[in-house]
């Protein structure tokens, strides 16, 4: 397997660098919101661990590319079939608040759409195919995002 930079925390922090360019021309809220930005920011950070814990308990991988030996049904992934990339935009989030900057947040679309297309949809099609019938029921029961 040929080595790559794609994978999420790789685009997130790219995403953050775009935000953090645009507030250096357009960052007009000043300081009111870093607070809640930063407290948005560690609600992401927890979240992702939270998700990262049932993986290791489960023994599967949490490697976007790498196919799956279990699913995860504990942990977040009862009220989300994708915490961690919920996780991701709620740091991007958290990150354009701190930095005051509205037009950064309009990042968040393109952000889901890159979340959506590269990972996503690539992984429900390999977990469908390396797990069948428990993960259609799964995707059932569960909600992509939220």
């Amino acid at each position: 397997m040929k080595p790559t930079l794609n994978y999420p925390p790789v685009w997130l922090v790219g995403f953050m660098a775009l935000a953090w360019l645009i507030a250096r021309f357009h960052a007009p809220w000043g300081g009111e919101f870093v607070v809640f930005g930063y407290m948005l920011m560690g609600l992401g950070m927890a979240i992702m661990v939270w998700a990262a814990t049932a993986f290791r308990k489960a023994r599967t991988t949490i490697v976007p590319h790498q196919p799956p030996t279990a699913l995860v049904r504990t942990g977040p992934y009862r009220f989300s079939r994708n915490p961690i990339y919920l996780a991701d935009m709620v740091v991007l989030a958290g990150w354009c608040l701190v930095l005051g900057s509205p037009w950064a947040l309009l990042l968040l679309v393109p952000f889901y759409f890159v979340l959506l297309r590269l990972f996503i949809l690539p992984e429900e099609a390999r977990l469908t195919a390396h797990l069948g019938k428990p993960y259609l029921g799964y995707q059932d029961e569960v909600r992509r995002w939220i």
